[in-house]
């Protein structure tokens, strides 16, 4: 091997494989470039080395300054920076009303992976709107993992290119982890009558809820609005009728669910509120008694969970990540969330009596698949212009 060759040999070894996968972790170095000198002419290989010297120092930096041979920049998903570590840190990020179940669940997944690897997982974790947390991802907030109140948000930090496409796959139930319907919360004893979707138009009520702007809950809510005209007979002209009739009794919209419950328990605003289920059932496991309804015309509310791949690859998390995620989905994390609320995701699921008690069957219960999926339902109702916007010009 000549003397030239040798260091070109080196480069084209620290050189990553551009697959699929790695082309949308945001590893296609072919389509910026580095593959496109010429290497018969020694101006040709000066270039590619420059290149390869400037490569080899940010591959060294993103994985915590490592040296230049890292097996890493061969396989940009299975950076394992933090597998040698005592301790490693996670940090989850997830919309606000999950945040009992997971400080529930979370300690047993500790112990577990303290038990299987020897090693110390310490967790981050911020709850909000689940729009907000979105947000604050895509900007620059580093979650390994993001449990969002409705797929549309995951979506979007894919298509921000921090998760790669296929992540619903990667995990059961396309990657759905808690589940939840709509309920009716009324003042004690019920003074407005208050027993149906429709009785939430009447005049004279005030409805508390969050703002689908800013809220995955809210959008929830407002979907069940709209179901609950489909689902009996209604066509879309109806259906705008109806929820703009409700949103005219809103007097305030909240930034998010818990917001939306302070102001309606703590403030004491409104004559109805529109929360999760898990929410009230976790409100009468701290006491509170709590008059609520669960309609029997309802939405299915289900909250997907995904590792965040470009923020896992270069933390050196990816092993624990996905660790996490899929303790979600055993009998033991599901029993937790089934505990505070939350419907279990699998009908197979042996619950105890008591926690399946919790839960009333509903009558007629709608999906996202009946109104297009979330790309079709953002567009439709929550884009800038879009029905909800209508709906709000109207009460101005």
């Amino acid at each position: 091997m000549s003397l030239w060759q040798r260091p070109l040999k080196r480069l084209q070894a620290m050189l990553p494989v551009v697959t699929e996968r790695s082309r949308s972790a945001g590893y296609a170095y072919a389509e910026h470039g580095i593959y496109r000198f010429r290497l018969n002419s020694l101006k040709g290989f000066v270039s590619l080395f420059l290149v390869g010297t400037v490569l080899s120092v940010a591959l060294a930096a993103c994985s915590g300054g490592g040296t230049g041979s890292n097996s890493s920049s061969e396989t940009p998903s299975a950076t394992p920076v933090a597998a040698s570590k005592d301790n490693v840190e996670l940090t989850l990020v997830s919309f606000a009303v999950t945040k009992a179940a997971h400080e529930a669940i979370i300690p047993k997944f500790v112990e577990q992976w303290k038990k299987d690897h020897n090693q110390t997982v310490v967790f981050k974790q911020s709850y909000g709107g689940s729009g907000s947390q979105t947000r604050a991802v895509i900007d620059g907030l580093e979650a390994d993992v993001v449990h969002l109140a409705l797929a549309g948000d995951t979506s979007k930090i894919e298509k921000a290119g921090l998760i790669q496409p296929g992540w619903e796959k990667e995990v059961p139930n396309n990657g759905i982890v808690s589940k939840s319907v709509a309920a009716l919360v009324t003042r004690p004893g019920n003074p407005k009558n208050i027993k149906t979707w429709e009785d939430l138009s009447k005049d004279g009520i005030k409805l508390i809820t969050a703002d689908p702007k800013t809220s995955g809950v809210a959008r929830w809510n407002f979907l069940a609005l709209w179901n609950s005209v489909i689902k009996t007979g209604g066509d879309d002209t109806k259906a705008t009728e109806f929820v703009t009739k409700v949103y005219k009794n809103v007097p305030l919209l909240t930034k998010d669910a818990r917001e939306a419950t302070d102001a309606f328990f703590k403030q004491g605003q409104g004559d109805a509120l529109i929360n999760y289920e898990n929410e009230i059932i976790l409100a009468e496991q701290k006491g509170e008694k709590l008059t609520a309804i669960i309609p029997d015309v309802n939405i299915s509310i289900d909250n997907p969970i995904a590792v965040v791949d470009k923020n896992v690859d270069k933390h050196g998390t990816r092993e624990v990540a996905e660790g996490f995620v899929k303790y979600l989905y055993t009998p033991e994390a599901q029993q937790e969330f089934a505990k505070l609320g939350f419907r279990p995701v699998y009908d197979t699921l042996t619950l105890s009596k008591e926690v399946a008690d919790k839960f009333p069957k509903v009558k007629t219960l709608g999906t996202v698949a009946d109104f297009g999926g979330w790309d079709g339902i953002n567009k439709k109702f929550f884009a800038d212009g879009a029905i909800f916007d209508q709906i709000q010009a109207k009460k101005k």
